[in-house]
């Protein structure tokens, strides 16, 4: 079976394609529009947005348009960041629920543990008051599951301690020399799945020497490469890509990466871990 047809299983049962496609700087309108009618054509079924990325609209239209039924494409969204109060939680799930034009979600992400004009200090107790809501959310039916995105190992143990249910997804910045190999071993052993945002580094590892030197020996281009080391650690990528011939590329990753090369890969010392980049 290809990996495009291949599923994960969420702490809940659900399954989630192993193969996102991600929309982070696509612009709504037609950019997002027809780049995702290429990638449904192209064989994608999970699609990952934000109300943030102003994309959801454009995203939803392209997924109603086609003649899949809705049951079999996996949509993600995400709560803005600076949303910390219960009823503001309901309110942009609805805005969102319609610009997607669905009934429902597959996946709700609060995108991170603070709000983008505060990053990295402590809000602890916002996030629980948050994922309450969240909670509420799922034990309704309108999200079929619930993660979160950007969240570090003390920021899933504040949720953790006193959640009904707990994160079944952490999204978060993860490629070739930024693995987050504490944050992915604590979500493994938590039940949660990771999922690999910006996993060719936003470009940044297409021309490493040593990335392209390993693709070469198997006989795929650096990105593939880079998405396969990501299926490898167990986590799901979501390349972004908006040219047909790329994100159909990025569908063919039915290759094993020999033992002694994912060792190389992992030796890479860190490709831009300071970049501030969330999505």
């Amino acid at each position: 079976m290809s990996i495009i047809n291949e599923s994960y299983v969420l702490a809940n049962g659900i399954e989630v394609p192993k193969l996102g496609f991600g929309t982070w700087k696509i612009p709504g309108g037609d950019p997002a529009y027809v780049t995702a009618k290429d990638a449904l054509a192209a064989g994608y079924r999970n699609f990952d947005t934000a109300k943030k990325y102003a994309n959801e609209s454009s995203i939803g239209k392209a997924i109603k348009e086609s003649s899949i039924d809705r049951k079999d494409v996996f949509i993600s969204s995400k709560l803005p960041p600076e949303v910390m109060t219960y009823d503001e939680v309901f309110e942009e799930f609805d805005r969102t629920v319609e610009n997607l034009q669905t009934d429902y979600l597959d996946l709700y992400l609060l995108q991170a543990p603070w709000p983008w004009n505060d990053s990295g200090n402590i809000h602890d107790r916002d996030n629980m008051i948050v994922w309450k809501a969240f909670e509420e959310l799922y034990e309704t039916g309108k999200v079929k599951a619930i993660g979160v995105a950007n969240f570090g190992i003390l920021d899933l143990e504040n949720i953790i301690k006193d959640a009904k249910v707990q994160p079944m997804v952490n999204q978060i910045r993860y490629f070739i020399g930024f693995d987050q190999e504490k944050v992915r071993d604590f979500c493994t052993d938590n039940n949660i799945l990771v999922e690999a945002y910006s996993p060719l580094a936003t470009g940044h590892l297409i021309e490493h020497p040593v990335i392209e030197e390993i693709a070469h020996k198997y006989g795929v281009t650096p990105a593939q490469l880079a998405i396969r080391y990501c299926l490898q650690h167990g986590t799901l990528p979501l390349p972004k890509a908006v040219g047909k011939d790329h994100i159909v590329e990025n569908t063919q990753v039915d290759f094993a990466i020999e033992p002694e090369d994912m060792k190389r890969l992992e030796d890479l010392p860190g490709t831009d871990p300071d970049e501030k980049i969330v999505e």
